[in-house]
C-alpha cells in the first residue's frame, strides 16, 4: 500500500512539473489584462488582428510541415538501407548519423551557417529548411530502425520467393508495417522544427522570420498575451493531431 501510494505521488508529482506550466499558460491566455479575476477572449480575437504574428505562425507551419515530411521521407530510406543492405562505409554511415543526435545544437547551426555562406546560398526559406531537416533527420531514423529491428526478415523472403519486386515489398509488405512510426516520427519532426530556436537563428534571413525567433525576441518587452492564446492554440491543435493519430493508428 506504501509503495504504491508512494509510486502514484511520484507520478503526480512528475505531471504537474511537465504539465503545471501550460494549464498556467492557458489560464491567462483567458485572463483580463486589466481585472485579474475576470475571463475573456479579448486575446483570442486580438490575435488575428496582428498580421505580423499570423505571417511568422505561417511560415512556422509551412517550415515544419516541409522539414517534417522530406526527413520523414529521407530517414525512412536511411533506416531501410542500413538494415536491409551491406555496403562498405555501413557503420561509419550508421555512426555519423546518428551522432547528430547527440551533436549540440549551437555546433550544427553554425556549421550549417558556414555551409551555406560557403556554397552561396541566401538566408531564407530555403537554408531553413535544411536545417530543420538536417536536425529531423536522425531523429527519423533511430524511430524507424527500432521499428525495422522487430519484423521478421522472413517476410521480405517470402514476398520475394511469390514474385514480388523491391518496390513492391516496400509498399505492399514493409510500410504497413512501420505505419505507426512513421506517424510518430512525423509528429516528432514536426514538434523539433516548431520548437527550434538556436538553428533557426543561424540560418534564417531577415526577410523569413519564425515564430520561435519571434517570441524569443519579445521576451526582453514581456510576452503579450496574444501570445499566451496562440502557444495555447497550437497546444491544441497539436493534441488533437496526436489524439488523431492515436485513433487512426487503432483503427488500423
Amino acid at each position: 500500500m506504501k509503495a504504491t501510494t508512494v509510486q502514484r505521488s511520484y507520478l503526480s508529482l512528475c505531471y504537474a512539473f511537465l504539465y503545471l506550466p501550460i494549464i498556467v499558460l492557458i489560464y491567462y491566455s483567458f485572463l483580463d489584462n486589466h481585472h485579474h479575476d475576470t475571463f475573456t477572449l479579448e486575446w483570442y480575437s486580438a490575435l488575428w488582428q496582428d498580421p505580423n504574428l499570423l505571417s511568422v505562425t505561417l511560415n512556422s507551419l509551412i517550415v515544419a510541415v516541409t522539414a517534417s515530411t522530406a526527413a520523414t521521407i529521407l530517414g525512412t530510406f536511411a533506416a531501410i538501407v542500413l538494415m536491409r543492405y551491406r555496403f562498405a562505409g555501413r557503420k561509419v554511415l550508421n555512426g555519423t548519423l546518428f551522432s547528430l543526435i547527440i551533436l549540440p545544437d549551437l555546433v550544427l547551426g553554425i556549421s550549417l551557417l558556414l555551409l551555406v555562406h560557403m556554397l552561396g546560398i541566401p538566408l531564407g526559406f530555403l537554408t531553413l529548411a535544411i536545417g530543420h531537416i538536417t536536425l529531423c533527420l536522425p531523429f527519423v531514423a533511430i524511430t524507424i530502425n527500432s521499428r525495422l529491428v522487430d519484423i521478421d526478415p522472413r517476410l521480405f523472403e517470402a514476398a520475394r520467393d511469390l514474385g514480388a519486386s523491391e518496390m513492391t515489398v516496400l509498399w505492399r509488405v514493409l510500410l504497413p508495417q512501420i505505419i505507426s512510426s512513421l506517424i510518430a516520427a512525423w509528429l516528432m519532426s514536426f514538434t523539433l522544427s516548431m520548437d527550434d530556436v538556436i538553428i533557426s537563428f543561424f540560418v534564417t534571413g531577415p526577410s523569413f522570420q519564425v515564430l520561435p525567433l519571434y517570441i524569443y525576441s519579445l521576451v526582453r518587452l514581456g510576452i503579450t498575451p496574444e501570445i499566451n492564446a496562440l502557444c495555447s492554440i497550437i497546444f491544441f491543435a497539436t493534441l488533437l493531431l496526436i489524439l488523431g493519430a492515436q485513433w487512426g493508428i487503432r483503427k488500423k
